[in-house]
């Protein structure tokens, strides 16, 4: 019962014993006011109990409360560090993951230029293979290989000819030296006053 409750109590009681005085006599207001009175009394040990009870607890609910703040506030500490922790790891993951996207970033780039330059190297290779197919095509380069590998024959022919000829004159200039020896060793022998006696010796 709370003390607002009592003193309401009491201020009743009090009417009440004036009224009992009034209307019933001191006596029966007598016992009438100690009625009241051990009532009152029995009321406010009650609500002195229930006050005590209250406050114990409440102060058990305060020492459980500021307990689990303790609780919370080591929890909310380690998490923070754990969190710091992770968010220092995911920068440092993040700036290598960077430095590393950068770096293929410039890799690729000189692969794009080599790759543009390859492409270049092949469009122009592509169009002189596309002239040459031209060419084929039209007759004009065949027609010249077989022109050139003409005359190439015919100057083996000539070549040939001039060859046999030569070798032609080399004998026969070969023959007429060996002539001129043997006339020179006849006539040799004759100064020396001896016979011939070479069985190519022709009288003159």
């Amino acid at each position: 019962m709370k003390t607002r409750e009592i003193i309401l109590i009491l201020i009743a009681a009090a009417f009440g014993g004036v009224a009992i005085v009034t209307w019933s006599g001191e006596e029966a207001a007598n016992e009438r006011a100690a009625k009241i009175s051990k009532e009152a009394n029995e009321a406010r040990q009650k609500s002195a109990k229930e006050i005590k009870d209250l406050a114990e607890k409440s102060l058990k609910e305060s020492l459980a409360a500021k307990k689990a703040a303790e609780e919370s506030g080591k929890q909310a500490a380690a998490l923070l560090a754990q969190t710091k922790e992770a968010a220092d790891k995911a920068v440092k993951e993040s700036a290598e993951a960077v430095a590393k996207v950068k770096d293929e970033a410039g890799k690729a780039a000189v692969k794009a230029t080599e790759l543009e330059k390859a492409k270049a190297a092949a469009d122009a290779r592509v169009n002189e293979l596309t002239a040459e197919l031209a060419r084929l095509r039209d007759g004009s380069e065949l027609k010249e290989a077989i022109a050139k590998q003409k005359k190439a024959e015919a100057d083996l022919e000539a070549a040939s000819t001039a060859l046999r000829e030569a070798n032609a004159a080399a004998a026969k200039a070969a023959a007429r030296l060996a002539e001129v020896e043997e006339e020179n060793r006849r006539l040799r022998e004759q100064a020396k006053g001896t016979d011939n006696v070479s069985p190519n010796y022709r009288a003159l």
